[in-house]
Protein backbone atom coordinates (compact mmCIF):
# COMPACT_ATOMS: atom_id res chain seq x y z
CA UNK A 1 0.00 0.00 0.00
CA UNK A 2 1.18 3.55 -0.69
CA UNK A 3 0.30 6.80 1.21
CA UNK A 4 -1.47 9.38 -0.64
CA UNK A 5 -2.18 12.64 0.15
CA UNK A 6 -5.11 15.00 -1.23
CA UNK A 7 -5.93 18.46 -0.41
CA UNK A 8 -9.16 20.37 -0.43
CA UNK A 9 -9.45 22.96 -2.54
CA UNK A 10 -11.48 24.99 -0.31
CA UNK A 11 -9.94 24.45 3.25
CA UNK A 12 -6.82 23.66 2.39
CA UNK A 13 -7.21 20.86 4.44
CA UNK A 14 -4.94 17.19 4.06
CA UNK A 15 -6.15 13.99 4.23
CA UNK A 16 -3.48 10.41 3.71
CA UNK A 17 -5.22 7.63 2.62
CA UNK A 18 -3.85 4.04 2.15
CA UNK A 19 -4.21 2.60 -2.04
CA UNK A 20 -2.77 0.04 -3.70
CA UNK A 21 -0.41 1.87 -6.47
CA UNK A 22 -2.10 -0.32 -9.53
CA UNK A 23 -5.78 0.16 -8.26
CA UNK A 24 -4.74 3.86 -8.63
CA UNK A 25 -3.14 3.67 -11.86
CA UNK A 26 -6.23 1.74 -13.26
CA UNK A 27 -8.40 4.71 -11.58
CA UNK A 28 -6.20 7.11 -13.47
CA UNK A 29 -6.34 4.98 -16.84
CA UNK A 30 -10.24 5.15 -17.08
CA UNK A 31 -11.67 2.29 -14.55
CA UNK A 32 -15.00 4.46 -12.21
CA UNK A 33 -12.91 4.88 -9.07
CA UNK A 34 -15.57 2.98 -6.87
CA UNK A 35 -14.40 0.15 -9.15
CA UNK A 36 -10.60 1.02 -8.94
CA UNK A 37 -10.57 2.05 -5.51
CA UNK A 38 -13.49 0.45 -3.78
CA UNK A 39 -11.85 0.12 -0.38
CA UNK A 40 -11.88 3.68 0.26
CA UNK A 41 -15.31 6.12 2.17
CA UNK A 42 -17.14 7.58 -0.44
CA UNK A 43 -15.87 10.83 0.80
CA UNK A 44 -11.70 9.78 0.51
CA UNK A 45 -13.47 9.31 -3.34
CA UNK A 46 -15.03 12.04 -3.81
CA UNK A 47 -11.62 14.17 -2.35
CA UNK A 48 -10.02 12.23 -5.05
CA UNK A 49 -12.69 13.43 -7.96
CA UNK A 50 -13.12 16.85 -7.00
CA UNK A 51 -11.22 18.02 -4.54
CA UNK A 52 -13.48 18.60 -2.12
CA UNK A 53 -13.71 17.37 1.43
CA UNK A 54 -17.09 15.92 2.86
CA UNK A 55 -17.26 19.29 5.78
CA UNK A 56 -16.79 21.53 2.57
CA UNK A 57 -19.04 19.63 0.55
CA UNK A 58 -21.56 20.03 3.00
CA UNK A 59 -21.18 23.48 3.35
CA UNK A 60 -21.27 24.37 -0.41
CA UNK A 61 -23.99 21.92 -1.38
CA UNK A 62 -26.39 22.13 1.74
CA UNK A 63 -30.05 22.72 0.97
CA UNK A 64 -31.97 23.58 3.70
CA UNK A 65 -34.81 20.61 4.43
CA UNK A 66 -38.30 21.73 3.24
CA UNK A 67 -40.29 21.95 6.44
Amino acid sequence: MDTLNAQCRVCQNWESMEVESADYKNWQEGTLIQDALPYLTTDQRELLISATCKTCWDDIFWEEEEE
